[in-house]
């Protein structure tokens, strides 16, 4: 039996759908407003528990019986640092505690290239915690440092494209657009978290994966108005000033679309080896602008924005 905490996000929705296609017995753990009809309509349905990661009561009956936990609820697109460190690291102590009582074989934590406890910005730095817990925890384990992550509802590419939409004239970038990134079509990263159940090489590992290609901020921005055709003025933005402005936003707004995790993904270069993910699971991930013109032209990205900035945060402990 396999656990999936963080089912309802972006990552999560898309892991669980493909478990249940491969025919594994799959239970996930959903908050209770994150419980929809049917996130996967056309396929079997997954055992549900409802609740969260600071309910041990909950987390014990999720836990029983299960070999391996498939760790992917965060707070990182939207929250603040105490989200962050609730979900985090508060979330993950517990899970740990439980699976431990349980007998839990290992946990597949997802982590992101850059984390580090040592890190001078909130976001590696929680992360770079989060995976001192797990490899502290006893527990058989594998981290995943995944680069950039993109795809339908992503909380990165699909953003850009919606403040291209919604100002006619001029996009804000932090900074002048140097910072490397390596993006990782979801699909990709699917693939290799489903491909690490059964891979005894990735047991007690640390595995850093990306995209075929690098990209710089830059670069990113223009390749998605050239793929949505929607020409902008570049204003680079010193990053404190840019935090500053997020800050105002994020006072007015319910959920913005850049926030200050987003700005932590932008403070350094975020890449590790081309050819690792070939190396760990045998595949080369796809190219990123051939994969944006499959869905990115046809968002609705003007009205998804408006959407998106007046809907309700979701409360600590719930996944993206």
């Amino acid at each position: 039996m396999i656990l999936v905490t963080g089912a309802a996000g972006f990552i999560g929705r898309h892991v669980v759908a493909e478990l249940l296609r491969q025919q594994l017995p799959v239970r996930v753990l959903l908050a209770p407003e994150e419980l929809p009809p049917a996130l996967w309509a056309d396929l079997p349905q997954p055992e549900v528990f409802a609740g969260r990661l600071n309910d041990d009561e909950v987390l014990l009956k999720a836990c029983t019986g299960v070999h391996t936990i498939i760790h992917l609820a965060s707070a990182m697109w939207w929250g603040s640092q105490r989200d962050l460190e609730l979900v985090e690291l508060a979330g993950t102590q517990s899970l740990i505690a439980v699976a431990r009582s349980a007998r839990v074989g290992r946990i597949i934590l997802l982590s992101h290239l850059g984390a580090a406890s040592s890190a001078g910005y909130v976001l590696h730095r929680v992360k770079g915690l989060e995976e001192e817990l797990v490899r502290g925890s006893g527990l058989a384990y594998t981290i995943l440092r995944s680069g950039l992550v993109f795809g339908p509802e992503d909380a990165f590419i699909n953003h850009i494209a919606m403040m291209l939409s919604i100002n006619p004239l001029f996009f804000l970038m932090p900074g002048r657009g140097e910072v490397v990134l390596h993006p990782l079509h979801i699909d990709d990263l699917t693939r290799a978290i489903v491909a690490s159940l059964e891979s005894l090489d990735a047991v007690d590992r640390t595995m850093e994966i990306g995209g075929i290609e690098y990209t710089t901020l830059a670069d990113l921005i223009s390749t998605v108005q050239r793929v949505c055709r929607r020409r902008r003025v570049v204003i680079p933005v010193p990053p404190y000033l840019m935090r500053v402005i997020v800050w105002l936003y994020e006072r007015i707004y319910r959920r913005t679309l850049m926030t200050s995790q987003w700005l932590d993904v932008l403070a350094t270069n975020r890449t590790t080896q081309l050819g690792n993910m070939y190396e760990y699971f045998g595949f080369q991930p796809r190219r990123l602008e051939d994969t944006l013109v499959t869905y990115l032209p046809r968002q609705a990205s003007a009205r998804r924005a408006l959407r998106y900035v007046f809907q309700r945060r979701p409360r600590a402990n719930v996944s993206v």
